[in-house]
């Protein structure tokens, strides 16, 4: 099958899983109401793109390029991000569930998470500098040897991360739930 090249155009509820997705370029594209699920993107490129109230469940995104990208009420469960193409990826995310995906070892620096659940996803080795978790629920994802300069997360919350395993110089939380902080200690505070 040949590859597309597309550009300017808008995708409107439409069924990839019922329907072949066509593999190729899409530039400054808007795809509103599809369901994307379990569809294989292969090595598509996705340049200024927008998904809106999009189902991208269980897709499969490796070698696809994300270049930035916005997500807005879209789910996007068990995606992963790990295995995209990672040069020049940048995605955002606004009221979309990313849960259980996997962003390891991406740049994801400035990324914007707006009112979005974030549950069990590993952000291991994840460069998150200057990113922003606004009102984000955080239970069971995975922080290890990231990198958490100036991120924010005064407004998130069900997190747990460890200071000793993350780099964390300047990284804003707030009270109660900066408590996250210290559940390795197991501890009690009243």
């Amino acid at each position: 099958m040949e590859e597309v090249f597309e550009v300017d155009k808008y995708f409107d509820t439409i069924n990839y899983t019922k329907s072949t997705f066509a593999i190729g370029e899409y530039e400054n594209c808007e795809f509103i109401n599809c369901d994307f699920s379990t569809t294989s993107f292969g090595k598509s490129k996705f340049i200024e793109c927008r998904f809106t109230n999009c189902n991208l469940s269980a897709a499969s995104i490796a070698s696809t390029a994300f270049r930035n990208i916005v997500f807005k009420d879209c789910k996007l469960l068990g995606l992963q991000f790990d295995t995209c193409n990672e040069l020049l990826f940048e995605v955002s995310f606004q009221n979309c569930m990313v849960n259980l995906s996997n962003f390891y070892n991406r740049k994801l620096k400035n990324t914007q998470f707006i009112n979005t659940s974030l549950l069990e996803v590993d952000f291991t080795k994840v460069n998150l500098s200057n990113a922003v978790f606004e009102n984000c629920d955080l239970l069971g994802a995975i922080f290890e040897n990231a990198i958490l300069e100036n991120t924010d997360f005064s407004t998130s919350y069900n997190y747990s991360i460890d200071p000793e395993k993350n780099k964390m110089k300047k990284a804003k939380f707030s009270i109660p739930a900066v408590i996250g902080l210290l559940n390795k200690y197991d501890i009690e505070i009243k």
